[in-house]
Protein backbone atom coordinates (compact mmCIF):
# COMPACT_ATOMS: atom_id res chain seq x y z
CA UNK A 1 0.00 0.00 0.00
CA UNK A 2 2.90 2.18 -0.67
CA UNK A 3 1.72 6.07 -1.17
CA UNK A 4 3.46 9.37 -2.48
CA UNK A 5 5.08 11.07 0.12
CA UNK A 6 3.35 14.50 -1.44
CA UNK A 7 -0.96 13.71 -1.19
CA UNK A 8 -2.25 12.17 1.84
CA UNK A 9 -5.11 10.89 0.21
CA UNK A 10 -4.41 9.97 -3.47
CA UNK A 11 -7.30 10.68 -6.31
CA UNK A 12 -9.42 7.64 -6.32
CA UNK A 13 -8.42 6.46 -2.88
CA UNK A 14 -10.79 5.00 -0.77
CA UNK A 15 -10.57 7.61 1.90
CA UNK A 16 -12.14 5.18 4.42
CA UNK A 17 -10.01 2.07 3.80
CA UNK A 18 -6.93 3.95 3.85
CA UNK A 19 -8.64 5.67 7.60
CA UNK A 20 -8.51 1.92 8.99
CA UNK A 21 -5.10 1.14 8.02
CA UNK A 22 -4.04 4.82 9.42
CA UNK A 23 -5.49 3.85 12.86
CA UNK A 24 -4.20 0.19 12.46
CA UNK A 25 -0.38 1.77 12.01
CA UNK A 26 -1.19 4.05 14.59
CA UNK A 27 -1.69 2.26 17.55
CA UNK A 28 0.86 -0.12 16.36
CA UNK A 29 3.72 2.63 16.07
CA UNK A 30 2.45 4.17 19.54
CA UNK A 31 3.12 0.63 21.14
CA UNK A 32 6.27 -0.97 19.32
CA UNK A 33 8.31 2.17 18.31
CA UNK A 34 8.21 0.96 14.94
CA UNK A 35 6.46 2.66 11.91
CA UNK A 36 4.85 0.33 9.17
CA UNK A 37 6.94 0.55 6.27
CA UNK A 38 4.32 1.20 3.84
CA UNK A 39 3.68 4.29 5.86
CA UNK A 40 4.65 7.86 3.83
CA UNK A 41 8.19 8.92 4.90
CA UNK A 42 7.25 12.05 5.62
CA UNK A 43 4.86 10.89 8.52
CA UNK A 44 6.91 8.14 9.71
CA UNK A 45 9.95 10.60 9.79
CA UNK A 46 7.74 13.40 11.64
CA UNK A 47 6.30 10.66 14.21
CA UNK A 48 9.95 9.77 15.10
CA UNK A 49 10.97 13.33 15.42
CA UNK A 50 8.28 14.12 17.90
CA UNK A 51 8.95 10.84 19.83
CA UNK A 52 12.48 11.88 20.17
CA UNK A 53 11.48 15.52 21.22
CA UNK A 54 9.54 14.00 24.54
CA UNK A 55 5.90 14.29 23.01
CA UNK A 56 3.53 12.21 24.55
CA UNK A 57 1.26 11.59 22.06
CA UNK A 58 -1.50 10.46 24.21
CA UNK A 59 -2.04 13.26 26.74
CA UNK A 60 -0.32 16.22 25.22
CA UNK A 61 -1.96 19.15 23.79
CA UNK A 62 -0.41 22.53 22.49
CA UNK A 63 0.70 24.86 24.33
CA UNK A 64 -1.37 28.23 24.45
CA UNK A 65 1.90 30.55 24.08
CA UNK A 66 0.50 34.06 23.63
CA UNK A 67 -2.13 35.76 25.68
CA UNK A 68 -4.28 37.95 23.43
CA UNK A 69 -2.20 41.23 24.43
CA UNK A 70 1.12 40.31 23.11
CA UNK A 71 -1.12 38.58 20.10
CA UNK A 72 -2.43 41.45 18.78
CA UNK A 73 0.30 43.12 18.92
CA UNK A 74 2.79 40.69 17.19
CA UNK A 75 -0.10 40.49 14.65
CA UNK A 76 0.35 44.45 13.67
CA UNK A 77 3.73 44.21 13.57
CA UNK A 78 4.15 40.76 11.44
CA UNK A 79 4.95 40.75 8.04
CA UNK A 80 1.85 38.55 7.11
CA UNK A 81 -0.52 41.11 8.04
CA UNK A 82 -0.11 42.55 4.81
CA UNK A 83 -1.13 39.08 3.69
CA UNK A 84 -4.25 38.51 5.40
CA UNK A 85 -6.46 40.33 3.45
CA UNK A 86 -5.07 38.39 0.30
CA UNK A 87 -5.98 35.17 2.24
CA UNK A 88 -9.32 36.02 3.29
CA UNK A 89 -10.28 36.93 -0.38
CA UNK A 90 -8.84 33.75 -2.04
CA UNK A 91 -9.20 30.96 0.77
CA UNK A 92 -11.47 31.88 3.85
CA UNK A 93 -14.03 33.05 2.31
CA UNK A 94 -14.75 29.51 0.56
CA UNK A 95 -13.42 27.79 4.02
CA UNK A 96 -15.90 28.82 5.76
CA UNK A 97 -18.86 27.77 3.73
CA UNK A 98 -17.29 24.93 3.34
CA UNK A 99 -17.24 23.97 7.04
CA UNK A 100 -13.29 24.63 7.26
CA UNK A 101 -10.55 26.70 9.18
CA UNK A 102 -7.59 28.73 7.95
CA UNK A 103 -4.86 29.08 10.26
CA UNK A 104 -1.92 31.37 10.11
CA UNK A 105 1.44 30.74 11.85
CA UNK A 106 4.63 32.89 12.26
CA UNK A 107 7.92 31.27 11.91
CA UNK A 108 8.04 29.48 14.89
CA UNK A 109 4.61 27.69 14.44
CA UNK A 110 2.68 30.04 16.88
CA UNK A 111 -0.59 30.26 15.51
CA UNK A 112 -1.32 33.85 15.02
CA UNK A 113 -5.11 33.73 12.76
CA UNK A 114 -7.31 31.20 13.07
CA UNK A 115 -10.49 31.96 10.76
CA UNK A 116 -13.47 30.49 8.98
CA UNK A 117 -16.07 28.21 9.96
CA UNK A 118 -17.52 29.27 13.17
CA UNK A 119 -18.80 25.67 14.29
CA UNK A 120 -15.50 24.43 13.48
CA UNK A 121 -13.75 27.04 15.44
CA UNK A 122 -15.68 26.31 19.02
CA UNK A 123 -14.86 22.68 17.96
CA UNK A 124 -11.47 23.18 17.81
CA UNK A 125 -10.96 24.94 20.95
CA UNK A 126 -11.06 21.27 22.37
CA UNK A 127 -7.52 20.69 20.97
CA UNK A 128 -5.54 24.15 21.45
CA UNK A 129 -5.79 25.36 17.75
CA UNK A 130 -6.68 28.70 18.42
CA UNK A 131 -4.44 31.85 17.96
CA UNK A 132 -2.09 31.89 20.40
CA UNK A 133 -0.96 28.49 20.49
CA UNK A 134 2.30 26.40 19.65
CA UNK A 135 1.63 23.75 16.45
CA UNK A 136 5.41 23.36 16.05
CA UNK A 137 6.30 19.66 15.71
CA UNK A 138 8.04 19.96 18.86
CA UNK A 139 4.64 21.18 21.11
CA UNK A 140 1.70 19.68 18.76
CA UNK A 141 4.02 16.10 17.41
CA UNK A 142 2.67 15.58 13.76
CA UNK A 143 0.83 18.32 11.99
CA UNK A 144 0.51 19.91 8.76
CA UNK A 145 1.77 23.48 9.68
CA UNK A 146 4.35 22.22 12.13
CA UNK A 147 6.13 20.01 9.67
CA UNK A 148 5.82 22.14 6.83
CA UNK A 149 7.47 24.50 9.18
CA UNK A 150 9.79 21.36 9.88
CA UNK A 151 11.11 20.44 6.70
CA UNK A 152 10.51 23.93 4.89
CA UNK A 153 8.01 22.90 2.13
CA UNK A 154 4.48 21.68 1.28
CA UNK A 155 2.66 18.80 3.80
CA UNK A 156 -0.42 17.19 4.28
CA UNK A 157 -1.60 15.31 6.81
CA UNK A 158 -4.52 12.82 6.69
CA UNK A 159 -6.77 11.61 9.77
CA UNK A 160 -4.73 9.17 11.57
CA UNK A 161 -1.25 10.33 10.37
CA UNK A 162 -1.45 13.14 13.55
CA UNK A 163 0.52 11.76 15.83
CA UNK A 164 -1.07 13.18 19.08
CA UNK A 165 -4.56 11.65 19.58
CA UNK A 166 -6.55 14.56 19.74
CA UNK A 167 -5.87 15.81 16.41
CA UNK A 168 -6.14 12.48 14.66
CA UNK A 169 -9.97 13.33 13.45
CA UNK A 170 -8.78 16.23 11.08
CA UNK A 171 -6.77 16.89 8.03
CA UNK A 172 -5.38 19.42 7.06
CA UNK A 173 -3.03 21.03 3.97
CA UNK A 174 0.12 23.66 4.95
CA UNK A 175 2.67 25.57 2.74
CA UNK A 176 5.11 27.69 4.23
CA UNK A 177 5.37 31.42 3.17
CA UNK A 178 8.80 32.78 2.09
CA UNK A 179 10.16 36.45 2.28
CA UNK A 180 10.38 37.52 -1.64
CA UNK A 181 13.45 39.17 -0.70
CA UNK A 182 15.67 37.20 1.11
CA UNK A 183 13.50 33.47 1.43
CA UNK A 184 13.36 33.37 4.87
CA UNK A 185 10.55 31.65 6.44
CA UNK A 186 7.77 34.24 7.69
CA UNK A 187 5.14 31.06 8.46
CA UNK A 188 2.60 28.92 7.52
CA UNK A 189 -0.96 29.02 5.80
CA UNK A 190 -2.63 25.92 6.95
CA UNK A 191 -5.90 24.72 5.79
CA UNK A 192 -7.71 22.69 8.23
CA UNK A 193 -11.23 20.51 8.20
CA UNK A 194 -12.50 17.19 7.15
CA UNK A 195 -10.87 14.27 4.75
CA UNK A 196 -11.62 16.81 1.83
CA UNK A 197 -8.79 19.42 2.79
CA UNK A 198 -6.08 16.52 2.28
CA UNK A 199 -6.78 16.16 -1.80
CA UNK A 200 -4.79 17.17 -4.64
CA UNK A 201 -7.12 20.22 -5.25
CA UNK A 202 -6.26 21.39 -1.30
CA UNK A 203 -2.79 21.56 -1.36
CA UNK A 204 -2.98 23.53 -4.91
CA UNK A 205 -5.49 25.95 -3.04
CA UNK A 206 -3.11 26.71 -0.72
CA UNK A 207 0.03 26.99 -2.67
CA UNK A 208 -1.81 29.32 -4.96
CA UNK A 209 -2.57 31.62 -1.83
CA UNK A 210 0.79 31.19 -0.87
CA UNK A 211 2.07 32.28 -4.03
CA UNK A 212 -0.57 35.22 -4.03
CA UNK A 213 0.73 36.15 -0.57
CA UNK A 214 4.04 36.33 -1.49
CA UNK A 215 3.37 38.59 -4.50
CA UNK A 216 1.48 40.92 -2.58
CA UNK A 217 4.39 41.53 -0.22
CA UNK A 218 6.89 42.23 -2.63
CA UNK A 219 4.35 44.91 -4.35
CA UNK A 220 4.35 46.60 -0.72
CA UNK A 221 7.60 46.69 -0.45
CA UNK A 222 8.01 49.24 -3.69
CA UNK A 223 5.43 51.44 -2.55
CA UNK A 224 7.06 54.64 -0.74
CA UNK A 225 7.44 54.39 2.75
CA UNK A 226 4.90 56.64 3.83
CA UNK A 227 2.08 54.65 1.71
CA UNK A 228 2.76 51.59 4.15
CA UNK A 229 0.12 50.84 6.88
CA UNK A 230 2.44 48.46 9.01
CA UNK A 231 2.60 48.35 13.02
CA UNK A 232 5.50 47.84 14.91
CA UNK A 233 5.83 45.77 17.77
CA UNK A 234 6.59 47.26 21.22
CA UNK A 235 5.72 45.16 23.96
CA UNK A 236 8.03 42.83 25.87
CA UNK A 237 11.80 44.29 24.46
CA UNK A 238 14.42 41.11 25.08
CA UNK A 239 17.70 40.68 23.55
CA UNK A 240 18.11 39.56 19.89
CA UNK A 241 18.18 35.70 19.39
CA UNK A 242 19.86 33.47 16.85
CA UNK A 243 19.26 29.52 17.17
CA UNK A 244 21.49 27.50 14.72
CA UNK A 245 21.73 24.17 16.71
CA UNK A 246 20.83 21.58 15.08
CA UNK A 247 18.28 23.45 12.24
CA UNK A 248 18.28 23.56 8.65
CA UNK A 249 18.21 27.52 8.46
CA UNK A 250 18.70 29.80 11.54
CA UNK A 251 16.05 31.29 13.77
CA UNK A 252 16.10 35.16 14.19
CA UNK A 253 13.96 36.31 17.14
CA UNK A 254 13.81 40.28 17.90
CA UNK A 255 11.22 41.68 20.33
CA UNK A 256 8.06 39.46 19.28
CA UNK A 257 8.83 38.79 15.96
CA UNK A 258 10.43 34.97 14.64
CA UNK A 259 11.89 34.49 11.90
CA UNK A 260 13.12 31.72 9.85
CA UNK A 261 16.39 32.42 7.71
CA UNK A 262 17.24 30.51 4.49
CA UNK A 263 20.46 28.89 4.86
CA UNK A 264 22.67 31.39 3.07
CA UNK A 265 21.65 33.92 5.37
CA UNK A 266 21.94 31.85 8.35
CA UNK A 267 25.58 30.82 6.97
CA UNK A 268 26.10 34.68 7.08
CA UNK A 269 24.73 35.81 10.31
CA UNK A 270 26.08 33.24 12.56
CA UNK A 271 29.30 33.90 11.21
CA UNK A 272 29.31 37.51 12.01
CA UNK A 273 27.48 36.70 15.47
CA UNK A 274 31.15 34.45 15.93
CA UNK A 275 33.26 37.84 14.91
CA UNK A 276 32.04 40.22 16.41
CA UNK A 277 34.80 42.91 15.30
CA UNK A 278 33.35 42.11 11.85
CA UNK A 279 34.79 40.68 8.62
CA UNK A 280 35.32 42.17 5.43
CA UNK A 281 33.35 41.19 2.25
CA UNK A 282 36.51 38.76 1.19
CA UNK A 283 36.93 37.18 4.26
CA UNK A 284 33.27 36.72 4.40
CA UNK A 285 33.62 35.39 1.17
CA UNK A 286 36.22 32.89 1.35
CA UNK A 287 33.98 31.62 5.06
CA UNK A 288 31.00 30.63 3.10
CA UNK A 289 32.50 29.26 0.33
CA UNK A 290 35.47 27.25 -1.63
CA UNK A 291 34.96 29.16 -4.73
CA UNK A 292 35.90 32.47 -5.11
CA UNK A 293 32.63 35.03 -4.71
CA UNK A 294 33.23 38.42 -5.90
CA UNK A 295 32.37 41.30 -3.20
CA UNK A 296 29.48 42.25 -5.08
CA UNK A 297 27.55 39.25 -4.46
CA UNK A 298 28.44 39.40 -0.46
CA UNK A 299 27.26 43.03 -0.90
CA UNK A 300 23.96 41.93 -2.28
CA UNK A 301 23.14 39.62 -0.05
CA UNK A 302 23.82 41.28 2.62
CA UNK A 303 21.64 44.01 1.47
CA UNK A 304 18.82 41.43 1.37
CA UNK A 305 19.86 40.05 4.67
CA UNK A 306 19.21 43.58 6.42
CA UNK A 307 15.72 43.48 5.14
CA UNK A 308 14.73 40.75 7.97
CA UNK A 309 16.62 42.06 11.06
CA UNK A 310 14.39 44.59 12.37
CA UNK A 311 16.09 46.43 15.07
CA UNK A 312 19.41 44.69 14.31
CA UNK A 313 21.89 46.65 12.58
CA UNK A 314 24.50 45.64 10.41
CA UNK A 315 27.89 47.87 9.73
CA UNK A 316 29.36 47.89 7.00
CA UNK A 317 33.83 47.98 6.32
CA UNK A 318 33.66 45.51 7.69
CA UNK A 319 30.07 43.83 7.95
CA UNK A 320 29.87 43.83 11.87
CA UNK A 321 26.16 43.43 13.93
CA UNK A 322 26.29 46.84 15.87
CA UNK A 323 23.77 45.25 18.35
CA UNK A 324 24.13 42.29 20.71
CA UNK A 325 22.78 38.96 19.37
CA UNK A 326 22.84 36.39 22.06
CA UNK A 327 23.59 33.04 20.54
CA UNK A 328 22.44 29.05 20.85
CA UNK A 329 25.74 28.60 20.37
CA UNK A 330 27.04 31.22 23.10
CA UNK A 331 24.96 29.63 25.33
CA UNK A 332 25.90 26.04 25.20
CA UNK A 333 30.03 27.26 25.78
CA UNK A 334 28.89 29.01 29.02
CA UNK A 335 27.39 26.48 30.80
CA UNK A 336 30.58 24.20 29.85
CA UNK A 337 32.63 27.06 31.16
CA UNK A 338 30.56 26.95 33.92
CA UNK A 339 30.73 22.96 33.87
CA UNK A 340 26.91 22.66 34.07
CA UNK A 341 27.26 19.51 31.70
CA UNK A 342 24.00 18.44 32.22
CA UNK A 343 22.26 22.18 30.92
CA UNK A 344 24.87 22.38 28.14
CA UNK A 345 23.78 19.07 26.85
CA UNK A 346 19.75 19.98 26.87
CA UNK A 347 20.95 23.19 25.26
CA UNK A 348 23.27 21.21 22.16
CA UNK A 349 19.93 20.22 20.48
CA UNK A 350 22.34 19.28 17.43
CA UNK A 351 25.13 20.04 14.95
CA UNK A 352 25.64 24.00 13.91
CA UNK A 353 23.45 24.15 10.52
CA UNK A 354 24.05 20.87 9.48
CA UNK A 355 23.22 20.98 5.97
CA UNK A 356 26.04 23.91 5.79
CA UNK A 357 29.00 23.21 3.48
CA UNK A 358 30.42 26.66 4.13
CA UNK A 359 33.92 25.54 5.50
CA UNK A 360 33.83 28.69 8.13
CA UNK A 361 30.43 26.57 9.66
CA UNK A 362 32.34 23.53 9.05
CA UNK A 363 35.09 24.44 11.08
CA UNK A 364 32.19 26.11 13.40
CA UNK A 365 30.20 22.91 13.62
CA UNK A 366 33.17 20.70 14.53
CA UNK A 367 34.72 22.57 16.65
CA UNK A 368 31.43 23.04 19.05
CA UNK A 369 30.40 19.25 18.48
CA UNK A 370 34.11 18.04 19.45
CA UNK A 371 34.15 20.51 22.56
CA UNK A 372 30.63 18.71 24.26
CA UNK A 373 32.07 15.32 23.21
CA UNK A 374 35.30 16.02 25.07
CA UNK A 375 33.47 17.40 28.49
CA UNK A 376 31.13 14.09 28.03
CA UNK A 377 33.99 11.57 27.66
CA UNK A 378 35.97 13.49 30.78
CA UNK A 379 32.86 13.61 32.89
CA UNK A 380 31.60 10.85 35.19
CA UNK A 381 27.83 12.22 34.94
CA UNK A 382 26.13 9.06 33.39
CA UNK A 383 22.44 11.31 32.75
CA UNK A 384 24.33 13.96 30.91
CA UNK A 385 26.18 11.05 28.98
CA UNK A 386 22.99 9.05 28.36
CA UNK A 387 21.34 12.64 27.39
CA UNK A 388 23.71 12.83 24.83
CA UNK A 389 24.02 9.45 23.35
CA UNK A 390 20.33 9.13 22.96
CA UNK A 391 19.56 12.32 20.44
CA UNK A 392 20.24 11.65 16.57
CA UNK A 393 23.82 13.44 16.47
CA UNK A 394 24.96 10.64 19.51
CA UNK A 395 23.03 7.65 18.82
CA UNK A 396 25.69 6.27 16.80
CA UNK A 397 28.85 7.62 18.84
CA UNK A 398 30.84 4.82 19.68
CA UNK A 399 32.58 6.51 22.59
CA UNK A 400 29.89 8.14 24.03
CA UNK A 401 28.11 4.97 24.85
CA UNK A 402 31.32 3.20 25.58
CA UNK A 403 31.69 5.84 28.79
CA UNK A 404 28.34 5.44 29.32
CA UNK A 405 28.88 1.94 29.84
CA UNK A 406 31.74 2.43 31.76
CA UNK A 407 30.11 4.29 34.53
CA UNK A 408 26.97 2.51 34.87
CA UNK A 409 26.69 0.00 37.42
CA UNK A 410 25.72 -3.11 36.49
CA UNK A 411 22.42 -2.92 38.63
CA UNK A 412 21.33 -0.01 36.63
CA UNK A 413 17.95 -0.25 34.55
CA UNK A 414 19.37 0.55 31.63
CA UNK A 415 22.86 -0.59 31.94
CA UNK A 416 21.56 -4.29 29.66
CA UNK A 417 20.44 -1.34 26.82
CA UNK A 418 23.31 0.39 26.77
CA UNK A 419 25.72 -2.54 26.61
CA UNK A 420 23.38 -4.27 23.61
CA UNK A 421 23.69 -0.99 21.84
CA UNK A 422 27.68 -0.95 22.40
CA UNK A 423 28.27 -4.19 20.97
CA UNK A 424 25.73 -3.27 17.64
CA UNK A 425 27.95 -0.08 17.37
CA UNK A 426 31.08 -1.69 17.72
CA UNK A 427 30.08 -4.66 14.88
CA UNK A 428 28.70 -2.29 12.38
CA UNK A 429 32.01 -0.34 12.54
CA UNK A 430 33.68 -3.34 12.49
Amino acid sequence: MARSNDLAVPPGADAAQLARYLNRAHDDFLSTGRADPALRAVVADSWQRSIDGGLDPELSLPSIVLDDRVLEEIRAGHPLAIGMPVIRQLLVESAAEAGHLVAVSDAAGQLLWVEGSHDLRARAEGMHFVPGADWSESSAGTNAPGTALALDRPVQIFGPEHLARPVTPWSCSAAPIHDPDTGAVLGVLDLTGTAEVATVQSLSLVRATVAAVEAELRLHRLQPPRERTTGTVTAGWSMPSLDVLGQRGATFRHGATTTRLGLRHSEMLVLLAEHPGGLRAGELAVALSDDEQAPVTIRAEISRLRHVLGPVQLASRPYRIENAVVTDIATVRSELDAGRLRRAVAAYRGPVLPESAAPAVVALRDELHLRVRSCLLASDDADAILSFADTPHGRDDLEVWERALQILPITSPRYAQVETHVAHLDDALG
